[in-house]
């Protein structure tokens, strides 16, 4: 945890200066706030609610920047989040403890059958998890493909200048330096994308650790956290983790070009994400549960995934489920072009109307 906090506390500064400095915009005594696709008025001076919510760290970074937002345009909610990593994040929603949850997986129908009561889950926003690295004087360019990256974490790849790496690498003074290996050690979605990449290029990883929000690895250390692997990264010469892509830029880390399944080498941005989630569109209308790794995209980054809200059908109180799907719905509408500037990719014009159509049912009879 040591390594987490410093973290964590940078981004959120950082968010929440984002958020001060782009508007000069008081807030009076009523507000405008936008209720999916068109505009509702909500005064400060109406009862207050204050909201939790718990889980993923790969969404934490734009949690801050939608939070603080938020609250800001309407003064008589406040919103906590708790960037627990996705599964304890679940794990406080089926408690009772919060009154949303955010994870970078959807919950399988196993886990939906062993909450106290129906869950609506709807992606909030895609991203991405690059490869972070640190190789001094190797500050950009590295390519690496899906099944080397397999192996660097079967413990098969040890050194950085492996033939299998070098090959892909053509003209790059690669070391004969250890590669140290860095993972989540905390139940994370971004262990879950990662790992249902690997599971998809490597049968002998489908085989062995599998996929999941937890597995046993292989080799290598553990840290809890997007941010916790990044200072672990940082600290070790050789290292390699997997680290969502704000995280990543914010904290000024290296990161790799990963070969898609078309055989060409992407870097992890913005538009190669949304290439990844715009060629999923029509399996996402039959199951929102899509997986978007190992896009067929041609210019798709594959290493990508949603970060989906979770909220109770039923809530308790019915002012606070309301407040959450008015948070959520902003969520949708202009917290997407928000995002952006902390390097996530929007959702599909379509995805978003799902979502909207599949919040209707929170507080339903």
């Amino acid at each position: 945890m040591q390594i987490m906090k410093p973290w964590i506390l940078a981004l959120t500064l950082a968010a929440f200066v984002a958020v001060g400095c782009g508007s000069d915009n008081k807030t009076s005594d009523t507000s405008t706030t936008t209720n999916g696709g068109s505009s509702t008025s909500s005064t400060g001076g109406g009862n207050a609610v204050a909201l939790t919510g718990a889980g993923s760290t790969f969404v934490y970074p734009a949690m801050s920047k939608w939070t603080a937002a938020y609250q800001q345009a309407n003064p008589g909610v406040t919103i906590n989040y708790q960037p627990v990593g996705s599964g304890a994040g679940i794990g406080q929603l089926k408690a009772g403890t919060v009154d949303f949850a955010a994870s970078d997986v959807a919950m399988s129908d196993k886990e939906l059958s062993e909450m106290p009561g129906p869950v609506v889950q709807v992606p909030m926003i895609s991203g991405c998890v690059t490869i972070a690295y640190n190789l001094p004087g190797i500050q950009s360019g590295l390519k690496l493909s899906g099944d080397v990256i397999a192996d660097i974490y079967l413990g098969k790849i040890t050194k950085w200048n492996d033939p299998r790496i070098t090959g892909q690498n053509p003209g790059v003074n690669l070391p004969d330096t250890p590669i140290s290996v860095a993972y989540r050690s905390d139940g994370s979605g971004t262990t879950y994308i990662f790992t249902d990449y690997l599971s998809t290029i490597s049968p002998e990883w489908k085989a062995k650790p599998g996929k999941g929000k937890t597995i046993a690895w292989p080799v290598g250390s553990g840290q809890k956290g997007n941010a916790g692997v990044a200072g672990l990264v940082k600290q070790s010469v050789g290292g390699i983790g997997y680290i969502e892509l704000a995280y990543a830029v914010q904290t000024k880390m290296t990161y790799a070009q990963v070969r898609n399944k078309s055989g060409k080498y992407v870097e992890a941005t913005i538009d190669s994400t949304s290439a990844a989630a715009n060629a999923a569109v029509d399996a996402l209308k039959a199951d929102i549960r899509t997986s978007i790794v190992d896009t067929s995209a041609p210019e798709g980054y594959p290493i990508a995934g949603f970060t989906y809200a979770l909220v109770e059908k039923a809530p308790k109180d019915a002012a606070k489920g309301k407040a959450v799907v008015d948070f959520l719905n902003w969520v949708l509408g202009p917290g997407q072009d928000m995002a952006k500037e902390l390097q996530y990719a929007p959702l599909p014009p379509s995805v978003v109307d799902l979502n909207k159509t599949a919040l209707q049912a929170v507080g339903s009879k």
